[in-house]
């Protein structure tokens, strides 16, 4: 899938705050770059970790709240 629609996709799952999705898909990127697992169902080998995290993001696979 095209990073446009990835990212389209990811923007419905957090009400279109691109603000929040921009700090959940760096917060959950550097989880994966310290060694978290991906929660994907495919090998993940050669992405980028921000990909992977808004991979998993516009799939649903990790919720985002808003905390406060």
């Amino acid at each position: 899938m095209r990073t446009e629609e990835l990212t389209a996709q990811a923007l419905e799952k957090v009400d279109f705050d691109k603000y929040l999705l921009a700090n959940a898909v760096g917060k959950r990127a550097e989880e994966i770059a310290n060694g978290a697992s991906s929660v994907l169902d495919f090998d993940i080998t050669g992405m980028k970790y921000t990909d992977v995290a808004l991979q998993e993001i516009a799939e649903g696979k990790i919720t985002v709240s808003l905390k406060g």
